[in-house]
């Protein structure tokens, strides 16, 4: 890298990353930190712990997000802020998440080293249970924090064994004092491993994120009748698997027609009673459709609906269908992509603009706080799994764009 002397510790970076990693660690080489547990709260507090050494101010609001600030020459000024999230997928990788709230903290270290003052005050943040893996609602602490979502609401959300979030928080200490709400901030700026394949395939160091694609998610249930199977005739089944196999089918048809920007997935699938020998009478799933065009997905929303039950209907059975949310493509702020693309290109890293195929917690942020996001590639594109992984120099590259970005944006002319 050139273009500046100002150097984040890329060994120091990569040793912290591991130090994380070692909490919730699972024997295949990735990490369990499931939201809102006590491995969750090991994570946060040395999280909290490395900010606190730093001099920085953590505070934590109601639904759990941690902010850790630093304070600039200005505090009239509004803060920029900076991160991701630590919690992750029951079999999930080292950096999902991780990176944006590592790096972060290495941009806050390095600015201690190099003894910089920035105009503007930085905040780091810590958001909670972006993965949406125990509770079942992904990019909640964002999510509320934006208003997007109602915080009693949340806090009424249970996971499989009957606990609350409300009863999650408070057992591992993290239902902070302050309001979930916004607040003044100047921009958002998040470092995340692309979790897909083209960084890597184009041989490209950063991915300069220029938004998100537009989402539509249901919870689907089909109702049949279960049976048993070695004595009910074909005539006589209602066999509610069949019915999901036919529906997924749809899911996968309906994504192919859009061709290669098109996303449909079934990930959840529930079989009742799930025995050998029962014909299946109740299927409880997932459906959600992806593209970066808004048109796309809104005609899918309505038409999509009443094609699965008319695919249903024909297997005798019912389906009820669900619709968990729907949101437009979100644009990144212009000006912030602006100082990711600078960055790079000071830094001689090839790079390419690219849509957000997940979701993250940018996109909600992005609602109240221009907002921006930075992109590494990782092996085979591979994410939500053990085997995710990625080289220490696209961490260190990743961050230092990072920190050129947040410098550059603290810095600027009030």
């Amino acid at each position: 890298m050139s273009g500046t002397n100002q150097r984040i510790d890329g060994r120091r970076l990569w040793d912290s990353l591991l130090a994380m990693a070692e909490i919730g660690a699972t024997p295949k080489g990735g990490v369990k930190r499931l939201t809102l547990t006590e491995v969750d709260r090991e994570g946060r507090d040395r999280f909290r712990a490395w900010c606190e050494a730093l001099g920085l101010t953590v505070r934590v609001d109601a639904i759990g997000n941690m902010f850790a600030r630093r304070e600039g020459r200005d505090p009239a000024r509004r803060p920029v802020l900076f991160g991701s999230h630590l919690d992750s997928q029951p079999s999930g990788g080292k950096f999902d998440g991780a990176l944006g709230v590592i790096a972060g903290l290495e941009v806050m270290r390095t600015l201690n080293d190099l003894n910089i003052v920035t105009e503007a005050p930085l905040e780091l943040v810590n958001w909670t249970d972006e993965e949406g893996s125990r509770f079942g609602h992904s990019l909640m602490g964002s999510g509320v924090w934006a208003g997007v979502y109602p915080q009693a609401k949340v806090y009424g959300l249970q996971d499989v064994d009957g606990v609350t979030v409300e009863q999650a928080l408070t057992g591992i200490g993290y239902k902070g004092d302050h309001p979930a709400e916004p607040f003044p901030a100047d921009a958002y700026f998040e470092l995340h491993i692309e979790q897909g394949p083209i960084l890597e395939k184009e041989g490209k160091a950063i991915g300069v994120v220029t938004g998100a694609q537009a989402q539509v998610w249901w919870d689907a249930r089909i109702t049949g009748q279960d049976s048993h199977a070695g004595t009910t005739p074909p005539y006589a089944r209602r066999d509610a698997l069949v019915a999901t196999a036919r529906v997924i089918e749809l899911v996968d048809r309906r994504m192919r027609e859009r061709g290669e920007d098109g996303r449909g997935t079934v990930g959840f699938l529930k079989v009742l009673p799930n025995s050998r020998n029962v014909i299946p009478g109740e299927v409880q799933f997932s459906v959600e459709f992806r593209h970066p065009d808004t048109a796309q997905i809104e005609q899918l929303a309505e038409t999509f609906p009443a094609e699965a039950r008319d695919a249903v209907a024909a297997t005798g059975c019912r389906l009820e269908l669900t619709e968990l949310f729907r949101f437009a493509a979100q644009p990144f702020d212009a000006e912030c992509v602006a100082l990711v693309q600078q960055a790079a290109d000071r830094l001689g890293l090839a790079s390419r603009r690219i849509v957000s195929g997940a979701g993250h917690d940018a996109v909600y942020v992005a609602r109240r706080v221009p907002a921006a996001m930075i992109f590494t590639p990782c092996k085979d594109g591979l994410s939500h799994n053990e085997a995710e992984s990625i080289l220490p120099e696209e961490a260190e590259a990743g961050c230092q764009v990072l920190f050129e970005a947040v410098v550059a944006r603290a810095n600027r002319a009030a």
